[in-house]
């Protein structure tokens, strides 16, 4: 049977997609639906296909297929070439034909393209439309102009930048009997600016909604509560200017004065109903286009879903608490906004059951996990509701948060204030009981002291857990895969998170002097001056491996053939001639022994999923070649470090001096202490990093075995399951059953499942927003931007004393990222895996963080200007713009 090249609306199925493109899709699905559609019909993509046959594409689509997203004079250069080739190519008789049959009355024609209106990406606007088109030649002409505007400049850049293939888009047309709207608009069924689930917004104007879509027109807006149709807010637009059809065909648009709304409540209300039945059909919020008529008639021309917002978390299936609820983005927090792995995502579930079982509360089910956590767009959310409702986590954890992300501590104070949220928790009892406890068990009172008698004691006990660790951690060489899946889900439910109280006592007596030393100034230290203490701080792990990975640098800066291959050559190549130990000597030792030490590490390196840089040093090549540009000697990382531990210690000084006595004698005790126990901050990460690492180990050996089986195309595919999906697998291939409970079965083989969520990562590697806090009915209370104040300063919170005015850069990747000596570091956020690039940093303007977040102890340690918690830095900021960042004050003003 042919492939039709004309379908009317009711003969249209949501799976036939690829024929008739995203929009006609949509109406076709409203329209058998039962909905207000006005009718039509739509010119399907098998016409787009015959007539772009002859136009000679080929050469353009293989051009744009290795153009970058970032060069768009190229990439229009190359749409201009597709527009003209598309619109002179011939039209064969039975398309014109078909078309041409299709012109009955004023007609609205639409490009509905096969990428377009999708789950993850609306493509709104990208294509064009044409308004009360009269006529057959007039309809065949714009939707000839329809074809060509899959290649405006706009819609290629926009697939470009969200890695669509152009050969994948084909588009098909909408030819739409005109409502004559007297009114009409835009509706959201969910608030785009908040992420408010039910509750519509509505925008509404006077002619026809193109004058709302375009912008051209400040309509009147209003915003309803759904469940009781209460309008919450009413704002009314001038609408000046109304867009309205000409008799002839076409349209003009003419100066209104419009006195009062445009709409009645009762019309308000019923637009909001039938959004809401229209988000209960397609099972999540849209985003609609609606028309009134002269008569009264409300008809509905377009649904499509509302791709900005983010998914709300999601419990495990046995976990769907009731109520409102708060979660706080922990991978956030850590530094991470790029979505974690399948498998990084289990690990951590395991994980948080250990946590649970030390707060007392054992889980049924070690792989679903505490049932605090949750996830959505692959980022990881702690239930802080019972937190924030109880006497003792009200208190305490916006506190801690005020030194790790304190931005995130300013929206919890504030959701503590509403009713809602009310506390329901007032004895401080249960919580001291297990505060009281794990103290007891951990020996946290007697190690903290004697950490602050005998700092030394410290750093030993953590050096014979580091090497305990390694042993414990060696892989068993004839172990089955399940038996190696047992030691995983073994080591990260029960021996992995018991491992941090044993370093926690000495960081945190270090810290606590801190506190004293801060109480014991009162307002004889001033802003910024206990900051200076904490520069160049001994016995931190990462600040060891940069210095590591900086002295690497000056020894292969003797060799004037090491450096020439290191600055010519791209890392990738380097890398791989690393793993064949092909590199000169200084560079092939030196990179060995410095990856022995720390290739247990990698950017994103909470995920388990992600390759340490054992396995992939392109990173770290990368950050040799930048160190290797540093030629001025008073720039060098180990002379500022140097620099700023001798300020540090002048500092203790001086304020002891300050408060004079037997105060000042304490001060300096205090600040001594802090000095030489708070670097051991690092070290719980580093050795869970360590764990992480030990266990992929073992999880690409499983994924080999699965390989070897014909059950996965390459052992890496491992990570984009689960640890139960893993077991189903493992358990079916070796003839038994997984435990019941405990490993959900798959639905598709092992290949489409990795294939899927390969694609759902790459979807969210592009998401540039994760809400900090978010709430179970899709509200983020940190919604509204925030904008740049008048006098161009972008406010924090301080990190890292002193002021530098420099040239910005951007870096949103640190991977391949090339930072000039000198330049300031802007980013969203950072791990251990970016603090190479601090070593010739400027300053640093991080999106998050608190004083005591990763980025604000290293900025610190390397005396660095640094300003961390900036909203939306990375955005407001540009690279290559002049910035001057005060690390005292919390300011970072631009040009």
């Amino acid at each position: 049977m042919p492939t039709p090249l004309i379908l009317k609306f009711d003969d249209i199925r949501a799976e036939m997609l690829p024929l008739v493109g995203g929009k006609a899709a949509n109406l076709g699905v409203l329209t058998t639906a039962g909905f207000p559609v006005p009718p039509g019909l739509c010119v399907t993509t098998e016409a787009y296909r015959r007539v772009t046959e002859q136009a000679g594409l080929d050469d353009v689509l293989d051009a744009l297929a290795v153009t970058r997203a970032d060069d768009v004079k190229a990439l229009n250069e190359l749409a201009a070439r597709a527009r003209a080739l598309v619109l002179s190519a011939p039209v064969p008789g039975d398309i014109a034909e078909a078309v041409r049959r299709s012109a009955h009355g004023p007609v609205a024609v639409r490009s509905s393209a096969t990428a377009e209106d999708l789950p993850y990406a609306s493509f709104a606007g990208q294509q064009d439309t044409y308004l009360n088109v009269v006529g057959e030649e007039a309809v065949l002409d714009a939707v000839r102009r329809c074809w060509a505007s899959l290649w405006t400049d706009r819609a290629v850049a926009y697939r470009a930048a969200g890695g669509i293939d152009p050969r994948a888009v084909r588009l098909a047309v909408v030819v739409q009997e005109m409502v004559q709207s007297e009114i009409a608009g835009v509706m959201f069924t969910a608030n785009p600016v908040t992420g408010r689930r039910r509750e519509a917004v509505i925008d509404a104007s006077p002619g026809l909604g193109e004058a709302v879509v375009s912008g051209a027109v400040n309509p009147d807006h209003f915003v309803v509560d759904v469940a009781t149709g209460r309008i919450t807010e009413r704002r009314l637009g001038d609408k000046r200017l109304a867009v309205r059809s000409l008799s002839g065909g076409g349209v003009e648009r003419v100066e209104t004065a419009v006195e009062g709304a445009c709409v009645t409540d009762a019309q308000i209300r019923a637009l909001a109903e039938l959004g809401d039945r229209v988000e209960e059909h397609y099972g999540s919020p849209q985003d609609t286009e609606w028309a009134i008529d002269p008569g009264g008639a409300l008809w509905l021309t377009q649904s499509r879903p509302i791709t900005t917002l983010y998914p709300i978390p999601r419990h495990s299936a046995s976990e769907r608490p009731d109520g409102m609820r708060i979660y706080f983005c922990f991978t956030v927090a850590q530094g991470l906004y790029r979505p974690i792995t399948p498998m990084g995502m289990s690990a951590f579930r395991v994980l948080s059951s250990s946590v649970a079982d030390l707060v007392g509360t054992p889980v049924a089910d070690r792989l679903e996990g505490a049932p605090q956590f949750a996830e959505a767009g692959g980022r990881m959310f702690l239930d802080a509701t019972g937190i924030m409702r109880s006497r003792v986590g009200r208190a305490l954890f916006p506190r801690l948060l005020d030194v790790m992300e304190a931005r995130s501590a300013t929206v919890l104070r504030g959701l503590a204030g509403e009713p809602r949220f009310s506390m329901t928790q007032r004895s401080v009892r249960p919580a001291l009981r297990r505060l009281v406890r794990n103290a007891a068990r951990f020996r946290i009172p007697s190690r903290a002291v004697r950490a602050l008698l005998d700092p030394a004691s410290a750093h030993r006990r953590a050096d014979r857990l580091r090497a305990a660790l390694r042993v414990r951690l060696a892989s068993p060489v004839d172990a089955s895969s399940l038996q190696r899946l047992d030691r995983v889900e073994q080591i990260l439910g029960t021996r992995a998170i018991p491992l941090l109280p044993e370093i926690f006592p000495g960081a945190a007596a270090g810290f606590a002097m801190l506190g004293l030393a801060y109480r014991l100034l009162g307002e004889r230290a001033r802003p910024g001056e206990l900051q200076t203490v904490l520069r160049g701080l001994p016995h931190n792990v990462t600040t060891e491996m940069d210095l590591a990975l900086w002295h690497l640098a000056e020894r292969i800066r003797a060799d004037d053939g090491a450096v020439s291959l290191l600055l010519g050559t791209p890392a990738a190549e380097l890398a791989g001639r690393f793993h064949a130990g092909s590199l000169p000597g200084p560079v092939q030792k030196g990179l060995a022994g410095f990856l022995e030490v720390y290739g247990v590490r990698a950017v994103a390196e909470i995920d388990l999923g992600v390759p340490r840089w054992s396995e992939d040093p392109t990173h770290i090549i990368g950050v040799l070649a930048n160190y290797l540009r540093l030629e001025d000697p008073a720039l060098a990382p180990d002379a500022l470090f140097a620099r700023g531990a001798a300020e540090a210690t002048a500092m203790i000084r001086t304020l002891g001096a300050r408060a004079g006595g037997v105060r000042g004698r304490a001060v300096r005790f205090a600040l001594g202490r802090t000095r030489a126990l708070a670097g051991l901050r690092e070290l719980p990460k580093f050795i869970v990093i360590t764990v992480l690492a030990a266990m992929r180990a073992e999880l690409r050996t499983i994924g080999a075995d699965l390989t070897a089986r014909g059950l996965l195309d390459s052992p890496g595919d491992i990570f984009s399951l689960t640890l139960g999906e893993v077991r189903t697998a493992l358990a079916a291939v070796s003839g038994q059953s997984a435990s019941a409970g405990t490993a959900p079965p798959y639905p598709v083989t092992l290949r489409a499942l990795v294939s899927e969520r390969r694609e759902e990562s790459a979807r969210e590697l592009r998401r540039r927003h994760v809400p900090r806090v978010l709430l179970s009915d899709g509200t983020e209370p940190e919604a509204v931007a925030t904008a740049v104040p008048v006098d161009g300063a972008l406010t924090g919170t301080p990190a890292s004393a002193g002021s530098v005015t420099g040239t910005a850069r951007v870096v949103l990747d640190p991977v391949g990222a090339h930072l000039e000596p000198g330049e300031i570091l802007v980013c969203p956020s950072t791990d251990p895996g970016w603090t190479p690039l601090f070593l010739t940093a400027g300053g640093l303007v991080m999106e998050m963080g608190g004083a005591n977040s990763h980025g604000a102890v290293v900025a610190r340690e390397y005396g660095i200007p640094a300003v961390v918690g900036v909203a939306r830095a990375s955005e407001h900021i540009v690279t290559g713009q002049r910035i001057t960042v005060d690390g005292t004050s919390g300011t970072v003003v631009t040009g």
